[in-house]
């Protein structure tokens, strides 16, 4: 007896001591990607003062928004860097100078501009993003005292920024684009938010098939399908697509829907499709199981005072299965929303600016961004990687404590 209960004490230590490294893997990988993409939430910008001067930008006063958006807003940056720095006078050092600033400043001035016509003539401080180099700088990713060959920034451009900070003109903020615009190739412009609307709208699609198909096959199943090789057939083959590789169904849809039913490449009607056929015998077997756990006496009761087969299942035994059924579709869901294999294999790794308006419209999903930004050169879209793992992470567990709530909050012990 005391070998036996040195064993049984063993075994619980090697248990809590596997569930304590598994915690301490898992704690650390979080802890790596929070750090690595803390970053992405927050944006330095330079502050500036911008004449909007007509002439400068080309254009006279009372001109159409045509003649406006074809102005150049670059050149009022340029001329606001060079008051700054007037000993600034060769060709390279200018170029230099210029590339301290985002891109995307001028694309904010001419927003602002034809929003309101009345800045043309005036001159406002501006607070604009600075490049992804600049701002890396000011996270402290460059370290200044490598050799100059070995860093993206030069001797002249770090002095240029120090002394902008000694004037008070860098900023910290909280850099709203990352969660409101669509991707772009300057990573200092680029956003989730196109990757998030395509990831709703993807979701939508898939909810909408496989819910009630799974639901309707789990009910029949269970409850009105004779049992036969046929029946014996179609449950193997369920149980066999739920183990599938993802992959296949992202073939499938290449094969069927794109060059068969010629379906738009790269839409959300196209990858939803795919995960609902992915995501189908999930939520069949979850439901089977839900429709399983309500006691035969539900029925027999339901039978007994005079109902129908039909209405015992739809007026007694779905409503106490629902809660079940719920919690499978939702952690169904919650593995489509993760899921990048066959969304590549369908054409959602295009590059999308635009933010999609439409179920056929050009678009791409969080884990598709994800792995877009990771395979980018440039340092800065490290961080972006790991700033949209935390979103995805944050939607992740948002719809697991959903099924767990639904569970706890509907579930009945028989």
């Amino acid at each position: 007896m005391r070998r036996r209960y040195a064993a049984e004490r063993r075994f619980r230590l090697y248990g809590v001591l596997a569930v304590s490294l598994a915690g301490l893997v898992l704690v650390g990988l979080l802890g790596k990607i929070a750090v690595d993409g803390w970053g992405a939430f927050f944006q330095h910008v330079v502050t500036l003062e911008i004449d909007f001067d007509p002439e400068q930008l080309g254009v006279e006063s009372g001109a159409d928004r045509k003649a406006l958006s074809r102005a150049d807003y670059a050149l009022l940056v340029k001329k606001s860097l060079r008051k700054l720095f007037p000993d600034v006078t060769s060709r390279s050092d200018k170029r230099a100078l210029n590339r301290l600033v985002s891109g995307g400043a001028a694309y904010e001035l001419r927003t602002q501009v034809m929003a309101d016509p009345a800045l043309l003539g005036t001159t406002r401080v501006m607070e604009l993003p600075l490049s992804d180099t600049a701002d890396l700088y000011f996270q402290g990713l460059i370290d200044p005292d490598l050799d100059e060959r070995d860093r993206k920034l030069g001797d002249a451009e770090i002095g240029w920024l120090r002394v902008l900070e000694r004037e008070g003109r860098i900023h910290e903020v909280f850099n709203w684009r990352f969660l409101s615009s669509g991707d772009s190739r300057e990573p200092e412009l680029a956003g989730l938010w196109g990757a998030v609307v395509g990831s709703f709208l993807t979701l939508v699609v898939t909810l909408a098939l496989c819910f009630p198909l799974g639901v309707a096959t789990a009910i029949y199943l269970e409850e009105f399908s004779p049992r036969n090789r046929w029946t014996d057939f179609v449950e193997v083959n369920i149980n066999n697509l739920a183990a599938v590789p993802s992959i296949v169904f992202g073939l499938l849809g290449l094969a069927v829907f794109l060059n068969v039913f010629e379906l738009p490449r790269s839409a959300p009607l196209v990858g939803g499709i795919v995960l609902a056929l992915m995501t189908l015998p999930t939520i069949i077997i979850s439901s089977r199981v839900a429709v399983q756990a309500v006691p035969p006496s539900v029925r027999e009761a339901a039978l007994g005072v005079g109902a129908s087969p039909i209405q015992a299942v739809f007026h007694h035994v779905l409503p106490l299965a629902l809660p079940g059924m719920l919690t499978g579709t939702i952690i169904g869901m919650a593995r489509a929303l993760g899921e990048t294999a066959p969304l590549l294999m369908i054409g959602m790794v295009a590059f999308i600016v635009d933010v999609p308006t439409g179920f056929e419209s050009p678009s791409t999903v969080l884990p598709v961004q994800i792995y877009l930004w990771a395979d980018s050169p440039e340092r800065a879209f490290a961080q972006k990687t790991s700033g949209a793992i935390l979103v995805l992470l944050g939607f992740l567990v948002l719809m697991n404590a959903l099924a767990v709530i639904l569970r706890n909050r509907f579930e009945k012990r028989w």
